[in-house]
């Protein structure tokens, strides 16, 4: 299940019930419907690492919506003791890496690898580097670059710019969730297909939505509202 809830006020602004087993081509679709629901064309989208996907930012920022997203920490080097991507520093006025050690990988081919194109970039001198145990298995450490990760780099440093940021995102996001839960008990959906199960949630979502509305507004603001 997808949802989208407003920082502002907890009210859920769009939701999805999808039997897609993972969340990552989704950030994009769910901030579109989330602007259209809120009828703002300014958006700022928090998710979890779960909705990462490369493309998916890129289509946010394309659209004029500011995703933060944390990058999955599933680097293979890094779990082996040895430097991650993260390790090395991109000089965008040079397009090269600077290694931890302090040498300069450049620029040698792009390729494209299911359908990203990718710019690949390596230093001459590893089997010369004291550092290369703690670098690479290979005869030299390569570093691979999306055409578009300029992107992922802007986010990232908005991200390091506002560190409690994913905090909002919890506080904003599992209260309704949560709530949901709650409501629909140990067995939650009673119904069974696709089409069922989504007017099932639909049905939880204004529930839950009215119910909110009435704590913040009251009862007679919001009739007055429905009558309008």
């Amino acid at each position: 299940m997808q949802t989208a809830v407003d920082a502002r006020n907890h009210l859920i602004v769009a939701h999805e019930v999808t039997n897609i087993g993972h969340d990552r081509d989704q950030l994009s679709k769910m901030a579109e419907q989330a602007r259209e629901g809120i009828g703002h064309n300014a958006l700022t989208v928090l998710a979890d690492r779960g909705y990462f996907k490369g493309e998916e930012i890129l289509a946010c920022d394309q659209a004029g919506i500011i995703p933060y997203v944390p990058k999955p920490l599933t680097s293979g080097a890094k779990a082996e003791g040895r430097f991650g991507k993260q390790d090395f520093v991109y000089i965008v006025e040079d397009d090269e890496y600077r290694c931890p050690a302090g040498e300069r990988l450049t620029w040698r081919f792009d390729n494209v690898e299911h359908g990203l194109t990718l710019r690949n970039y390596w230093a001459s001198n590893c089997t010369r580097c004291p550092m290369k145990p703690q670098c690479t298995t290979g005869r030299e450490r390569r570093i691979k670059r999306w055409e578009h990760e300029a992107v992922i780099d802007a986010m990232h440093q908005r991200l390091e710019q506002k560190p409690d940021i994913m905090r909002v995102r919890r506080q904003t996001v599992e209260h309704p969730f949560g709530t949901l839960k709650a409501w629909m008990g140990a067995t939650h959906f009673l119904t069974r297909t696709l089409k069922r199960v989504s007017t099932e949630m639909s049905l939880h979502v204004l529930a839950y939505n009215l119910k909110r509305v009435i704590a913040i507004l009251g009862v007679s603001p919001l009739i007055a509202a429905i009558r309008t």
